[in-house]
């Protein structure tokens, strides 16, 4: 299909268009320049709406063996919200904490999100990830392979081989149709498989290894540099949920600060930062630490955060990080489970409820807006709610409505605990973001920071993926009139995938699928058929599955996009 979307309020950072009124041309899946359409051409009026690229989410929880399991500890969440289907239009579905996969497709579609990725999936499980995402409609989309207490990995970086390190990795992320490097607590897998590991620090030592958590981080945020993957080192840290972790936060950030010498952009994102921004001593003391986490960021160009932003309700909390939801299954009584995944990783699942007028759930809703507010580069913030953690991403609208709403959040803080408010800065703060900014930590930063070039923006040559909603920044003073902007943003006037109209009005109009992105690294032979050989040997030592069943092939998943990767390394 051909289309012509006129007359709209255009905001496209990537190419420095600020709300200017322009037409986008859509052909063949792809912007166009208009002058390149035919005379079958449909027109889409966009006068006094606001057009967009396609939202772009580079953390949120949506498939793999801990969301069905969550799935599971949740049957009440199935009644609260379904979606019936429609032949020939959508298929059914429900939850809001834990969405079925077909919902989840639908629900991101229908806000303008048109590019998701799953920040965390073993290795060894990824097949059952992979097969989620296959499932969920409209969306591309990509995994993060957890790597910290990957036992290759320990060994490799215990012994100071980073380029056997790196070449593991760029051979992992081949065979498994990986994406980036995900870092949960590193080494606190290892440390909990024997019993221990609850609150390890940095420099705490690892458990059978001569290696520390500080190492690890720097082990590889060397092999991404080596392996010159797109993304960041997308880092957990180390003593996420406890009060004080955030002196960890800046440790983390700053144990790879000198291997940022010479570059401007992010080696290290620090992920869900909300939850690792705890000051204080105790629960009783909490308080945060958001100044001091976003002082350090205006200073250093190696970080970029996501906020991990508490919106108050249910949740369904689920992490890597066993050790906390150990500690969390204790501080709030109820389901739990915890799970180890051989030679690889620990995770552990516990639904959790946050209340308004709880202290400490207070200090966290604060902290989050806290760091989005103060940091003062939008290029390296991003909204996300680590859904389903600290809340569900349709409170996406909300989320962003407190960013460019003082009123907002004082509708807030009229309901929340008054102590709680008193531990953080955030009733100090004016600034509120505009609609470009918003458009920048939605779309564009995302797109740039995954290092997608043809997502974000709407520029010759880009992915047609386009949002239109219903605001007119002419004649809405977004900070007054917020929840026409929460309203607008739930339901997109038009969401385009690919090229094709798939929302219309905040309905889903047709069914479809996106691909799923993976990197492909070019290890020199030499030098993988060495790894590749070492793994095998080890595979039938550790694993109890061969190694044959643990790579996936290109032809096993409904459409995937390689992103070919030059490497330094040398065979």
């Amino acid at each position: 299909m051909e289309y012509l979307i006129k007359n709209g309020y255009v905001y496209d950072p990537l190419n420095n268009v600020k709300g200017e009124k322009m037409d986008i041309a859509i052909k063949n899946g792809k912007i166009v320049s208009p002058s390149e359409l035919s005379g079958d051409a449909k027109t889409i009026d966009a006068s006094g709406m606001v057009v967009m690229p396609g939202g772009v989410d580079i953390h949120s929880h949506i498939a793999g063996p801990k969301v069905s399991a969550g799935r599971i500890m949740r049957p009440e969440d199935h009644y609260k919200v379904y979606m019936r289907a429609i032949p020939g239009v959508r298929r059914s579905g429900s939850g809001k904490t834990t969405p079925s996969t077909y919902v989840i497709g639908y629900k991101y579609a229908r806000m303008g999100w048109t590019t998701v990725f799953e920040p965390a999936t073993p290795p060894l499980e990824t097949r059952h990830t992979h097969e989620e995402l296959d499932d969920i409609p409209i969306l591309d989309k990509g995994c993060f392979p957890l790597l910290d207490s990957n036992w290759f990995v320990l060994e490799y970086l215990q012994n100071k081989d980073y380029d056997r390190c790196a070449a593991f990795i760029g051979w992992l992320m081949d065979a498994i149709k990986g994406y980036a490097i995900k870092i949960v607590d590193p080494g606190v897998a290892e440390a909990w498989s024997l019993g221990m590991g609850v609150g390890l620090s940095l420099d705490d030592q690892i458990p059978n290894y001569n290696l520390t958590p500080r190492e690890i981080v720097r082990g590889l945020c060397k092999a991404n540099q080596m392996l010159k993957l797109p993304h960041p080192i997308h880092v957990h840290c180390n003593r996420l949920g406890f009060p004080g972790n955030y002196v960890s936060t800046l440790d983390t950030m700053d144990a790879v600060s000198d291997l940022a010498l010479n570059q401007d952009t992010p080696i290290i994102h620090i992920t869900h930062v909300q939850f690792t921004g705890y000051a204080g001593d105790s629960w009783a003391t909490l308080a945060s630490g958001g100044e001091e986490i976003a002082k350090y960021v205006n200073n250093h160009k190696h970080v970029s955060l996501d906020l991990g932003q508490i919106v108050f309700g249910d949740v369904t909390t689920m992490t890597a990080d066993a050790p906390f939801e150990f500690v969390l299954h204790h501080l709030a009584p109820g389901k739990w489970s915890s799970t180890d995944v051989e030679a690889e990783t620990s995770s552990g699942i516990v639904p959790y409820r946050y209340k308004k007028k709880n202290f400490v759930n207070t200090v966290q809703w604060c902290i989050g807006l806290e760091v989005a507010l103060l940091v003062k580069d939008p290029w390296r913030i991003f909204p996300t709610t680590d859904h389903p953690n600290a809340g569900p991403f349709t409170s996406y609208p909300t989320v962003l409505a407190w960013l460019m709403s003082r009123k907002a959040r004082e509708k807030v803080f009229e309901q929340v605990n008054r102590r709680g408010l008193r531990k953080s800065a955030l009733q100090a703060i004016d600034r509120e973001y505009d609609l470009y900014e918003i458009t920048i930590i939605t779309r564009a930063a995302g797109a740039k920071i995954l290092g997608l070039k043809d997502k974000g923006h709407l520029g010759v040559g880009a992915d047609a993926d386009v949002a239109i909603y219903n605001l007119n920044p002419e004649k809405i003073d977004f900070s007054k009139d917020w929840e026409t902007f929460v309203k607008a943003f739930k339901r997109a006037a038009y969401t385009f995938k690919n090229g094709e109209m798939v929302v219309k009005d905040g309905e889903i109009l047709r069914h479809m699928y996106g691909e799923t992105y993976y990197v492909k690294p070019r290890v020199p032979e030499s030098l993988l058929k060495t790894v590749v050989e070492d793994v095998k040997t080890r595979f039938r030592e550790w694993y109890s599955i061969n190694f044959e069943n643990y790579v996936i092939g290109d032809d096993e998943l409904r459409a995937v996009k390689p992103i070919q990767v030059e490497t330094t390394l040398k065979g």
